[in-house]
């Protein structure tokens, strides 16, 4: 079986790492359920099926065959989809679950965004990346690659960067390092702001990063005097996730 550049595929062929991917899973709240995405030729799989109510889901045809053929376990518990477009709830019944994969890198960003929409069911995540994505999704304030996505994951979960991966341990190897990390939710699901306006005000300053956010929301604020603060004269790599939840609160104030 050949890797797909249109699937993105990667196949990792190194036992060490995918048993340690399998072993960095820590949540047991959810019954153990499972899901794994794009398990390719089962690496991983097969250190999860033992141990969990696992179910996988795989978009390429032959990789479906190719499980239902070496892993006769997962029967009936192979999601022959595009995960993204995957309605969660169904999975198992709205029950919450765990989500692991060594992500297909082309679409890595979108599955962790699709986990966000779907935090309510999704306590832990643990996950493949390129290691400069791995990297993004648990940047702190003030670094390089501190954005978008580090900040609205961070909203909701705690990130963990565990290990990182080398080109050698898959076939092909890809032109990256890897990375794992690993997400777990927080206690509370939503933010005590509009949802809503808080990705747009973070999606806008970072569209713009090297500008004070001053100058990047001041179409969203009417009052010139809020703009005086010193919170708005930092860019928005200086601010924390809860400065950007108080500029958001701030906005809602004058459109309520």
């Amino acid at each position: 079986m050949k890797a797909k550049k249109s699937f993105g595929q990667h196949f990792l062929v190194n036992d060490h790492i995918s048993a340690r991917i399998a072993d960095a899973l820590t949540n047991t709240s959810t019954d153990r359920r499972v899901l794994e995405v794009g398990p390719g030729k089962g690496m991983l799989t097969k250190h999860l099926l033992s141990r969990y109510d696992l179910k996988v889901v795989e978009l390429d045809r032959d990789m479906v065959d190719y499980l239902k053929h070496n892993f006769p376990d997962l029967e009936n518990k192979i999601i022959s989809l595009d995960f993204l477009k995957l309605d969660l709830t169904k999975v198992f019944n709205e029950k919450p679950f765990l989500l692991i994969g060594n992500y297909p890198y082309n679409i890595s960003s979108q599955i962790v965004f699709k986990m966000l929409d779907n935090r309510q069911l999704i306590p832990e995540m643990v996950g493949m990346f390129q290691k400069e994505v791995a990297e993004r999704i648990v940047a702190p304030p003030g670094t390089k690659t501190y954005g978008v996505i580090s900040v609205l994951v961070q909203a909701y979960y705690h990130g963990e960067y565990l290990f990182k991966v080398s080109p050698g341990s898959f076939n092909p190897p890809p032109k990256v390092m890897s990375a794992v990390i690993r997400l777990k939710r927080k206690e509370k699901l939503s933010l005590e702001c509009n949802e809503k306006r808080f990705k747009t005000v973070v999606k806008i300053c970072f569209g713009q990063r090297r500008k004070m956010i001053r100058n990047t929301l001041k179409s969203l604020i009417s009052d010139s005097e809020l703009l005086k603060d010193d919170l708005f004269s930092k860019r928005p790599e200086q601010l924390a996730l809860e400065d950007f939840i108080k500029i958001t609160k701030i906005i809602d104030s004058q459109n309520s």
